[in-house]
């Protein structure tokens, strides 16, 4: 009898014990450790319990007057600058194609947007001239090498509206055009000095997915045909579509006969063809063809070169009778305004179709003080300039805070600030030259660090090469391809839109917001096992997806409607107060905390919450066994 309250005491020492070991995390020890154990003796093991602020937002402390700025540098550029530019492999090389391919595309397409947009004034060759050199000092400088610039389209719609309001004030647009950028970098550089960056790590999983979607949907329906765009794979069987009329209109003999069903047939099978190709060979990286592991990640890192390649030499060898729709290139480089006369005003040949020649072209540098006698515009710039600051503030962080979530595994930490900092400069620099702006991008970003990764089976990102090289090299071809232009004319715009199907494909896996959404058409017990679907009701998901739905669709909208189209980051930046305080009003914290919160948290409550359920168990047993050996030592 005496025995028995020491065993019982013993039991009752061994259950602390072990509650206080249960965080995986020292820094959590001391208070949470108590309150759990507290917790479980008394019963209150609801989910909700398990983590105090589970599912709450976090920012970081402020590191004003230019300490980010400087913690930045140290932390990236001044720790792993050596590492990541000597780091060279196989993948280097392909990786650094492939992404070659997935620029210089879309680069010369918005080149000849930006020519319509603004009379020639910034045209294919500022726009190629823009990427390679920012490209590179990016590469050589920022603190996050993953990243990948180039032009977007807020941007493209911004520099119409800048365009135009010269136009509508009487005022040079490329002199107004500069004073804004100078305007844009002062307020870029306020905002790293005093560390407001901060404030965009305030997203969660919540707005980098539907921000994330919206562009792979993007380059998905820009590939396939957006119904409400004119571009795309199924585009070419419409009869009035602009490039059949082209062809019709170059033809030199108008009796010759052209059939827009073969180009439209052609078009869908080497574009679709393309895609397929690439699917097709990277997944020989996993099979059990060819000879060695070896030759299997060699066909994997070579799968879009070497499909372009197939279908190109397809398309111009087996089918060089059909016409198809080819990039429209400069002939050379120099400015694209040529010159009517020696004041630059009016651009040749169109508007002077009798002169033979034109008498110039621009100069590379806008003359700032040529503001026809308006000395005002260099602070009505200033209007402007703050519109193009959201844009940089916005398209660069989101992406920036998509690409460096914890979950991708890039293990040399983010520069918000400097990153910024630097971007402004370099845009001031090209509003000073007459070149576009350009800031992250967000699916050559996903593909640039799909590429780079290793994965498990499960899709999850276990390493990435984080180098410098790839950005280089990649962006140096864009600046290069000004010499053999001629070669990247030879590939058909149909076999680029295959490419772009695929970035935008291969994107979808890494977005949860994708998968929550297949779930609607899945039988709930076959679903694949996350730590939502293991603890959360399917109904509650489903509400959640919901949300984010809707906020998806209504953003979707806003970006194809021309007129509003502006406004679309701030849409996307709507986002993170309605995740912050409109949420947490239909979910509980722990909900959140599964559905939307940071691997490493989601971990640890679910190792807590294991420990709970067992420990509860155990505790179970022990007062029963204890009720039944005394009532009396149970009392005590």
């Amino acid at each position: 009898t005496n025995s028995k309250p020491a065993t019982t005491r013993s039991n009752q020492f061994s259950i602390r014990t072990q509650l206080a070991t249960m965080s995986p995390n020292t820094e959590h020890k001391g208070s949470n450790e108590e309150t759990v154990v507290e917790e479980v003796l008394t019963e209150d093991t609801s989910n909700a319990s398990i983590m105090k602020n589970a599912g709450a937002v976090h920012m970081d402390a402020a590191q004003s007057w230019g300490r980010g700025i400087i913690a930045d540098l140290k932390s990236t550029v001044g720790t792993h600058w050596v590492s990541e530019m000597t780091n060279f492999n196989q993948k280097t090389i392909s990786v650094s194609l492939l992404m070659f391919i997935t620029v210089i595309a879309p680069t010369l397409t918005f080149g000849a947007v930006y020519g319509d947009n603004t009379d020639n004034r910034i045209g294919a060759v500022e726009t190629i001239l823009s990427t390679c050199w920012m490209g590179c000092a990016f590469a050589l400088f920022s603190g996050m090498p993953t990243v990948i610039v180039g032009s977007t389209g807020p941007l493209l719609i911004m520099t119409t509206v800048i365009y135009e309001m010269a136009k509508s004030l009487d005022i040079p647009f490329l002199p107004f055009y500069a004073w804004v950028s100078v305007w844009a970098c002062v307020y870029t550089t306020l905002t790293a000095f005093f560390d407001l960056t901060r404030f965009v790590k305030l997203c969660t999983k919540f707005t980098d997915d539907i921000f994330a979607m919206i562009i792979v949907m993007i380059f998905i329906l820009n590939a396939i045909g957006s119904p409400v765009g004119n571009g795309g794979l199924l585009r070419y069987l419409d009869p009035n579509n602009k490039v059949h009329t082209d062809f019709k209109e170059d033809m030199e003999n108008p009796q010759d006969d052209y059939s827009y069903l073969e180009t439209a047939f052609l078009s869908i099978i080497i574009g679709f063809g393309t895609t397929f190709t690439i699917f097709m060979f990277r997944g020989f990286k996993s099979s059990s063809y060819f000879c060695n592991q070896l030759t299997r990640d060699l066909v994997h890192d070579f799968a879009v070169v070497s499909s372009v390649i197939i279908w190109s030499v397809v398309k111009g060898v087996g089918f060089s009778d059909v016409e198809t729709h080819e990039l429209k290139v400069p002939s050379s480089f120099e400015p694209t305004f040529q010159c009517c006369d020696e004041a630059c005003t009016m651009f040749w040949p169109d508007e002077c179709e009798e002169q033979e020649a034109s008498v110039g072209t621009r100069t590379w540098f806008a003359e700032m003080s040529d503001l026809n006698g308006k000395s005002y515009a260099v602070f009505a710039a200033a209007g402007p300039a703050a519109l193009a600051f959201i844009l940089f503030y916005l398209d660069n962080g989101i992406t920036w805070h998509l690409i460096y979530n914890p979950s991708n595994n890039l293990k040399h930490g983010d520069s918000y600030n400097w990153d910024l900092l630097l971007n402004g400069f370099c845009n001031m620099v090209n509003g000073l030259l007459g070149l576009p702006w350009l800031v992250a991008t967000t699916v050559p970003c996903i593909v640039h660090l799909n590429n780079l990764a290793e994965k498990d089976a499960n899709g999850n990102i276990i390493e990435v090469q984080e180098t410098r090289l790839t950005y280089l090299i990649s962006h140096g071809l864009v600046g290069f391809s000004l010499l053999f232009l001629e070669a990247i004319k030879k590939i058909p715009v149909p076999v680029l839109l295959g490419v772009f199907l695929f970035m935008g494909l291969s994107s979808l896996g890494g977005i949860q917001f994708w998968h929550r959404f297949t779930l609607y058409f899945q039988q709930p017990s076959r679903y694949a096992e996350t730590p939502y679907t293991k603890y959360l009701p399917t109904g509650r998901i489903h509400y959640f997806t919901m949300f984010q739905l809707i906020f998806f669709l209504v953003i979707l909208v806003v970006q194809n409607i021309e007129q509003i189209a502006l406004i679309f980051p701030f849409m996307t930046l709507m986002c993170i107060p309605a995740r912050l305080y409109f949420l947490p009003k239909f979910f509980e914290g722990w909900e959140l905390l599964l559905l939307d919160g940071h691997q490493e948290d989601i971990e640890e409550w679910m190792t807590r919450k294991r420990k709970v359920d067992n420990l509860k168990m155990g505790f179970g047993d022990s007062m029963h066994s204890m009720s039944e050996n005394s009532e009396g030592i149970y009392d005590e």
